[in-house]
């Protein structure tokens, strides 16, 4: 088992229960998955950066990613439906855990004048959404073999009924939240 849903188990649970007053253990809102998807419109020129933006993928999350595809045409993009634009991962269970610690305790300390993330951009319904500008905050990218330097979007999906039950849960699992 994780280190961090030991963790999570042993004393998130027990904090969040005593802040918001929870009558039973499964009430504590809980990870339910994360998403990583890379959106690369420069696919379309360029079928290269795909494949390559799928290989880092893989390696930063430890799952092959899907190939997305665009839903309907956009001519002033030149973009016809069905073609690739991007790739995404969904992490549960083990996956998502091992991720979580790797992003709050490696990855984000790594990025350039780092103050810590936003704590607005929750959707209303208790998930937070990331975005990374420099996939290249991973410590398992090589600098020296990317060809470009890529975004990644990281959604947080917890089972939390409000944003503020969510904030309090990715709190007390590190996420240093800088408001």
């Amino acid at each position: 088992m994780s280190q961090l849903k030991t963790y999570y188990e042993e004393a998130v649970v027990p904090a969040l229960m005593e802040t918001y007053k929870y009558k039973n253990v499964m009430q504590a809102p809980k990870l339910d998955k994360i998403v990583l998807n890379m959106g690369l419109g420069e696919a379309i020129h360029n079928i290269k950066i795909l494949d390559s933006a799928v290989e880092e993928l893989k390696i930063i999350s430890g799952q092959r990613p899907v190939i997305t595809r665009a839903k309907r045409s956009i001519a002033a993009f030149k973009l016809r439906e069905g073609m690739p634009i991007g790739c995404m991962v969904t992490l549960r269970r083990q996956f998502m855990y091992d991720f979580y610690y790797k992003l709050v305790n490696i990855a984000l300390p790594r990025v350039r004048d780092f103050r810590g993330v936003s704590g607005k951009a929750f959707d209303g319904n208790g998930n937070y959404t990331l975005g990374i500008k420099e996939h290249i905050i991973f410590p398992e990218i090589d600098y020296d073999k990317i060809d470009k330097i890529k975004g990644l979007n990281i959604s947080v999906v917890t089972t939390a009924k409000t944003d503020e039950g969510g904030k309090e849960l990715l709190k007390l699992l590190g996420m240093p939240f800088s408001n």
